[in-house]
């Protein structure tokens, strides 16, 4: 998951399971972020068990992190690292 550091602009790439058809994969963080701009929607659980949005930050490069109700938040920095 981290590529050199430890905040969100080093997640080098991600662990996803579409929750639908339960499928499962490996995508690198500019998929998601290519992804997200495209229209669709990724999410994750934080410790209270609540669905957080994950969005893009629109840097140099851009990279993704969870926003509750609009807020910036680290959500994706307490998952699991492999």
């Amino acid at each position: 998951m981290s590529a050199g550091g430890s905040g969100h602009e080093h997640i080098a790439d991600v662990r996803w399971r579409n929750p639908q058809t339960g499928a499962t994969g490996v995508s690198t963080r500019q998929a998601m972020v290519a992804w997200i701009r495209g229209g669709d929607e990724a999410r994750v659980r934080d410790s209270a068990g609540d669905d957080v949005k994950v969005g893009v930050v629109d840097a140099t490069p851009p990279y993704i992190r969870t926003y509750a109700d609009g807020v910036p938040t680290d959500n994706l920095l307490y998952l699991p690292r492999y």
